[in-house]
């Protein structure tokens, strides 16, 4: 989706673009994710200002692009619980509050937004910047749009193997482009080429865990995530965190797999449900049950009903900077070429930003 972006903003300001894709299509951390444009758990400061510019791209993009499936649908994170409350206050407190739409709601307040919620719980944290586009499909439709320029090449199944000089890459079929600039966007993709053109780079890769069910049978009319998004996100970072921390203990298994719940409703009316974090090298090849059953019972407390069945599972692996304050990483490794990934779980909600802001620094 990052390089996608770059796309969309070259075209934007009259250029054409040749986007060279590793594979047929899109297959990485670009699809395996929410597709939530999610700016409640933002870090103040720069994280939250290109969070928020990105959600003003994606509502304009989705209006010319429909098949993005762009829904301004907003979120809701149940507490429960004295120490869960105390954070959402905090965050409500916070001086931001209003520019993420924060509010805190009672428990009829938040069915009234979110009918599906009929388990217990004692408030919500209202996110109403938050918004959702379709990640399986989000791609197709976006080329779909650039190719209607006549100035958008996609050229599938080709690998950049050498950057040539200042402005041109050569492909495994061992052919030459050339441009006025070279952005590589890369992903989770940090050996080959990009570390012979940027050496060790301070970024990490992260492997995460999803699933998917059979649609709900009824509306989700938000996103839902659960106060474990407390521990994960740095915009509750607070004193009354600090509290949850010392006196709740998490789950075991969510503890384990450094999880957290976050859900959307696909426009089938399945549900995406994750995540863990695994930031250890080599990851497992394979797919672990603990989680799945964890998030199971969470998301049937939440929901006060049976969960549909499983369709889906999957793993994916995002690039994250070591510092994870950074939004992206943005290196010029020759003059004319330019590296930009590590934008970890934010790539799928910031992408349009952080390719803008490439675009300006780039002089586009």
């Amino acid at each position: 989706m990052v390089g996608t972006m770059h796309a969309w903003q070259a075209l934007e300001r009259g250029h054409e673009v040749v986007h060279i894709e590793r594979e047929a299509e899109a297959r990485g951390a670009s699809l395996r994710n929410f597709g939530q444009i999610w700016v409640s758990g933002r870090a103040g400061g720069e994280e939250l200002a290109t969070a928020l510019r990105a959600r003003e791209l994606w509502e304009a993009v989705g209006a010319r692009v429909p098949r993005l499936g762009f829904r301004a649908i907003g979120s809701l994170t149940p507490v429960r619980g004295a120490l869960e409350l105390a954070v959402a206050e905090a965050a409500v407190a916070r001086e931001d509050a209003a520019a993420r739409g924060y509010k805190l709601l009672t428990p009829e307040e938040a069915r009234a937004v979110n009918p599906a919620l009929r388990g217990a719980f004692d408030a919500a944290l209202w996110c109403e910047r938050d918004a959702a586009v379709e990640p399986r499909t989000a791609q197709l439709a976006l080329r779909e749009a650039l190719l209607a320029t006549g100035r958008y090449t996609f050229l599938p199944n080709r690998e950049v193997r050498e950057v040539v000089g200042e402005h041109a890459v050569r492909d495994d079929h061992g052919d030459l482009h050339s441009g006025d600039a070279v952005v590589l966007c890369t992903g989770a993709w940090l050996s080959g080429l990009v570390r012979e053109v940027a050496g060790p780079l301070p970024v990490r890769r992260v492997r995460l865990q999803m699933m998917q069910t059979a649609p709900l049978g009824e509306p989700l009319t938000t996103s839902v995530a659960d106060a474990d998004s407390f521990r994960y996100y740095p915009a509750y970072a607070s004193e009354a965190l600090d509290a949850l921390n010392t006196h709740q203990a998490q789950d075991p298994t969510a503890a384990a797999h450094r999880m957290q719940l976050l859900m959307v409703q696909r426009l089938d009316g399945g549900l995406t449900i994750g995540d863990t974090h695994e930031y250890e090298h080599p990851f497992a090849f394979d797919t672990v049950e603990d989680p799945y059953e964890h998030l199971t019972r969470v998301v049937e407390s939440l929901l006060g009903r049976p969960l549909p069945a499983i369709r889906r599972r999957w793993a994916g692996v995002y690039a994250q900077c070591v510092d994870t304050t950074r939004v992206v990483h943005r290196q010029r490794v020759r003059d004319g070429v330019w590296l930009v990934t590590g934008p970890g779980g934010r790539g799928m909600t910031c992408s349009p930003a952080i390719a803008e802001t490439t675009a300006n620094e780039l002089g586009w």
